[in-house]
């Protein structure tokens, strides 16, 4: 399982088709364990399957019921449901989610829980989940009580330091508020979006977006932060947040190599921090300049999003002989690059084919 050069890259449903055969194995891993129903983390080369992740087990549920249409299988939607099940069987009596494996004893994190909610909105309003808005709700508030008085998230935070890419979370708000007519999470996802407007330098760049204090965001979380601020803008017809998010899109645009290569991590005035590529933050990139082109009118983004899906084709594996890698994402690339060392996260999967799907959506 050495890791290779780029390899040809291969029709969008090959590739899509591909995506969704590993995650679904990699929610099959799991079964018989107490995390059944769930999707695995990913597959290290230290340790194999890693254990059903809660956080991106949620947002996964909207890319399989997105998937079962786009490549005609409702299998896919079964899946979604059981994901959901895991899901429900989690939540806490005070509507949080736990952190990181779900383990007993996992303290709740604001992100997770956001991401969470994501899939609990798709179970209610595409397949029809009566229980899924309840739950939904309970977790919004939790998120809600949680608030400081200036819109920041500081307490049952990821490393106890407050994150600008937690306007994905404040997304999820928005959307559980706008479908519960529930005026009070919009006021609280907004005291965090204009938060986190505070966060943004003039050239687009945000602080307060890594795991850790003082360090250079990874592609990943930069995906995040703008795909929290186009969404919640595009809800909202704000164009505080859609300016924010075109702003970083735009910059990461100019970054960006001819070939889609865009570096693991940024610094301070876009400096690049790293050698690496970071597979994860192309997709997100992909995903969000699609969605400015599709959604915004935006088109000059529409090429930026062609570059990077085709690069992320060219790094993944469809004819692989091993099916721990083959049809799997690398975190980073080369694989031994600082994010998500040798390993295939499950979520670099997800965003690649959600990539897949929406560059579809582009007319050329």
């Amino acid at each position: 399982m050495a890791e290779r050069s780029e390899g040809l890259a291969h029709d969008d449903e090959t590739h899509l088709a591909a995506a969704l055969e590993w995650l679904c194995l990699a929610q099959d891993v799991l079964e018989e364990r107490s995390d059944a129903g769930g999707v695995s983390a990913g597959w290290s080369f230290e340790d194999g399957w890693l254990p059903g992740y809660p956080e991106t087990t949620g947002y996964i549920i909207e890319t399989f019921i997105d998937a079962a249409e786009a490549l005609e299988c409702p299998d896919l939607i079964g899946r979604a449901h059981r994901m959901i099940d895991w899901e429900l069987s989690l939540q806490h009596a005070n509507g949080a989610f736990p952190g990181h494996y779900g383990e007993p004893g996992s303290k709740p994190v604001i992100f997770n829980t956001g991401q969470i909610i994501h899939g609990l909105l798709a179970g209610h309003s595409r397949l029809g989940r009566p229980e899924c808005l309840p739950a939904a709700m309970r977790a919004a508030g939790w998120l809600a009580e949680q608030q400081d008085s200036d819109g920041c998230w500081r307490r049952s935070q990821h490393n106890d330091i407050p994150h600008t890419y937690d306007t994905r979370t404040s997304w999820a708000l928005l959307r559980a508020g706008l479908i519960s007519h529930e005026a009070k999470l919009q006021s609280v996802a907004m005291r965090q979006l204009n938060w986190a407007l505070q966060q943004q330098d003039d050239d687009g760049w945000f602080a307060n977006n890594a795991f850790t204090l003082g360090a250079a965001p990874f592609t990943h979380t930069i995906g995040y932060a703008i795909s929290g601020f186009l969404e919640s803008g595009l809800l909202l017809g704000d164009d505080r947040y859609l300016c924010a998010a075109r702003k970083a899109a735009r910059a990461v645009a100019n970054i960006q190599r001819n070939d889609g290569w865009l570096a693991g991590a940024y610094g301070r005035n876009w400096t690049p921090k790293a050698s690496y590529c970071c597979l994860t933050g192309v997709a997100q990139m992909a995903v969000n300049w699609a969605v400015l082109a599709v959604s915004c009118g935006d088109v000059e983004f529409a090429n930026h999003a062609r570059l990077a899906l085709a690069y992320l084709k060219r790094h993944h594996r469809v004819t692989a002989r091993d099916a721990v890698i083959r049809g799997g994402m690398a975190g980073s690339y080369p694989i031994w690059g600082a994010y998500e060392r040798f390993c295939y996260p499950a979520w670099a999967a997800k965003f690649f084919a959600d990539a897949v799907m929406l560059l579809g959506r582009i007319v050329t």
